[in-house]
């Protein structure tokens, strides 16, 4: 499980944002993958990021697939239902809150509004199946995840990852987990103060 909150690590998002946008442009269909989506704020950060940055006709090709391992806390119900308390939207922009959330029926929460929401598709998937939930993504997002596996469990990972995104695709990590040197030739860095990669290679 990751754990993670509204607008964590939002620069890293942002300049992966900046990045793909144009990468994807054209495209009828713009996959992002969120490995390690916890109950989904990160999620939805990365939701709101897009939705801010893209026009409404090429936010409506995006598709965020979310993935998590944890079912005994029932992350899908809560992703999918993206209700949250208050508190736990302190660091989003007020403009964002007004843009993306409305009162949830539950005194003292929020929830995602459907913009947002349609976007998002949640499964429980465990990284180590190495076998990854889809194939062409233009990003994948994994963070506050790899730290808990083996260095040899991470390289197996990144190698998943290599496989799972579309050629040119973009790969965000964690800014503490530097690529391990046996997948460093499958991804290019592209912007030196975040670990946000370019996939080489078909």
């Amino acid at each position: 499980m990751a754990f993670t909150f509204f607008m964590r690590d939002q620069p890293t998002l942002e300049h992966a944002a900046d990045h793909m946008i144009p990468y994807a442009s054209g495209r009828s269909r713009i996959k992002i993958w969120d490995a390690g989506s916890a109950l989904g704020q990160e999620t939805y950060t990365i939701a709101m990021i897009f939705a801010e940055k893209m026009n409404p006709f090429g936010f409506k090709n995006l598709r965020i697939d979310a993935t998590d391992y944890d079912q005994a806390n029932n992350f899908g119900d809560i992703v999918t239902t993206a209700v949250y308390p208050v508190e736990e939207l302190q660091r989003t922009p007020a403009p964002l809150l007004d843009k993306y959330f409305e009162p949830a029926d539950k005194p003292g929460h929020s929830r995602v509004k459907a913009i947002l929401r349609d976007r998002i598709f949640f499964q429980y998937h465990d990284l180590l199946s190495l076998k990854p939930v889809g194939q062409d993504y233009c990003l994948i997002v994994c963070k506050n995840v790899l730290l808990h596996f083996q260095y040899a469990e991470r390289v197996e990972v990144f190698k998943m990852f290599h496989q799972a995104l579309a050629p040119g695709g973009y790969l965000a990590n964690e800014n503490t987990q530097k690529l391990p040197q046996e997948v460093a030739h499958l991804f290019t860095q592209v912007v030196p103060d975040a670990q946000l990669y370019k996939k080489v290679g078909d």
